[in-house]
């Protein structure tokens, strides 16, 4: 029988969108972004605080507006978010500069995305097994070793620094066609120049990089805007770079960070092997990619710990799978348009395009690497890679797989095809 839209986004249990208030898409793409991380969501729920404009502080009325903005989002339906909009403006002025029409003015969403993660820092509470401060560090963090060494004297010597990012920086240059080539280039820096006290004047520097702590979330900037001094825009660099569902941070790591990742590497070695053999007596390696897909589905208590257990909220593997994509389309980070794209169920994507959310298939999402004048990924966020507790043959698993989901998979596929092509007449 034929649906309207409102039962349709019930049946595919569409999430809500995000009004524009006036080039505010770059909010609305990095709420709908964060939205997917459940440890932040979870943390925001737990706090107390609320919106003040006139006595509290920035990050008290931020967190506490974008806590109540999600409880909204919730219950399903579109919604205009004009208190975040306004505690933001307050805590961030530049967010709100007006063009000479007197609306506001496009902003860029990465910055948008560091700044209400530096708010949240200050508020948010880790959970009660965590060393770390906050959720933010706990879910979000990452923490390298830098080293500084002057390729002019051998005498100087080599200054080591520890560094902590909220997001990974892809360096974008001629070669880079894929992005761990441009996650690798992060690694090395060379050619810089500061002041050699052995030398006693400015020389030639190179910094290299090591992970000694991935987190749970891994959030990745692709560093495709540079700010052209003539125009004084922050022109858009357009080049194609893929970017894969599975990412491997292996080998961005430290020698110490290696060896401890290797346990649970293993397991999943293990457990691909068993996919491959069963999927090849089966129905050929499409089977063992949908088995793959379904773990990441599984509720926490179905799969194995993703952290180390002195450091809940990191990542144990090394492994990650494509959660969310915040895109840009258009020529420069302050003017076009951003849209979120967050992974709901199994090949099945939500596109959050402000108020007017949808579902697209990861096929799609994939091509969003840039190339052109098409929506580009901007910022990539990784969430752990599951591994099932129930693996290598164990009759539960594949009752369940065989029995449940086929069914659920085509009644949703026949479901997303209706609305869809209700959408596109």
């Amino acid at each position: 029988e034929d649906m309207d839209e409102h039962e349709l986004n019930k049946a595919l249990e569409m999430p809500a969108g995000l009004q524009n208030l006036g080039n505010t898409c770059y909010m609305n793409a990095v709420i709908q972004c964060l939205k997917s991380v459940p440890e932040l969501k979870t943390s925001l729920g737990n706090y107390t605080g609320r919106v003040n404009l006139t006595q509290g502080s920035d990050a008290e009325s931020i967190t506490a507006a974008l806590r109540d903005l999600y409880k909204t989002m919730d219950t399903g339906s579109t919604v205009p978010p004009i208190i975040m909009l306004q505690v933001l403006h307050t805590a961030f002025p530049m967010f709100a500069e007006r063009g000479e029409q007197g609306g506001y003015q496009q902003q860029d969403a990465n910055e948008c995305w560091i700044q209400i993660l530096k708010m949240l820092q200050q508020k948010t509470q880790p959970s009660e097994e965590s060393s770390k401060s906050n959720a933010v560090d706990q879910f979000l963090g990452i923490e390298c070793e830098t080293e500084m060494k002057c390729a002019e004297s051998d005498e100087e010597p080599v200054k080591k620094e520890v560094e902590k990012f909220l997001l990974f920086n892809c360096y974008i240059d001629k070669d880079v066609k894929y992005l761990h080539t441009g996650l690798k280039n992060r690694l090395q820096e060379t050619g810089l120049e500061k002041h050699s006290e052995v030398l006693g004047r400015n020389a030639q520097y190179t910094k290299s990089l090591a992970i000694t702590r991935l987190p749970g979330y891994l959030t990745i900037t692709m560093m495709r805007f540079q700010f052209k001094q003539k125009e004084a825009v922050n022109a858009k660099i357009l080049k194609d770079i893929k970017f894969p569902v599975m990412l491997d941070m292996f080998d961005m790591c430290s020698p110490q960070l290696q060896e401890k990742l290797k346990p649970m590497r293993t397991k999943f070695k293990d457990y691909e092997d068993w996919l491959v053999e069963t999927a090849g007596k089966a129905k050929g390696k499409g089977e063992a990619t949908r088995k793959e897909k379904q773990s990441q589905d599984l509720p926490l208590e179905e799969c194995e710990d993703w952290s180390f257990p002195d450091d809940k909220g990191s990542n144990n593997s090394g492994y990650y799978s494509l959660q969310a994509v915040l895109t840009h389309k258009g020529r420069s980070s302050n003017s076009g348009h951003y849209v979120g794209w967050v992974r709901q169920k199994g090949d099945t994507w939500l596109k959050c395009d402000d108020d007017e959310v949808s579902p697209v298939h990861e096929e799609d999402v994939l091509k969003l690497s840039g190339g052109g004048d098409w929506h580009t990924a901007y910022i990539l966020l990784y969430a752990p890679r599951k591994l099932p507790k129930n693996r290598g043959g164990s009759e539960s698993m594949d009752t369940s797989d065989t029995t449940t989901t086929p069914a659920a998979a085509t009644e949703d596929s026949d479901k997303m095809e209706k609305w869809m092509k209700n959408n596109q007449q």
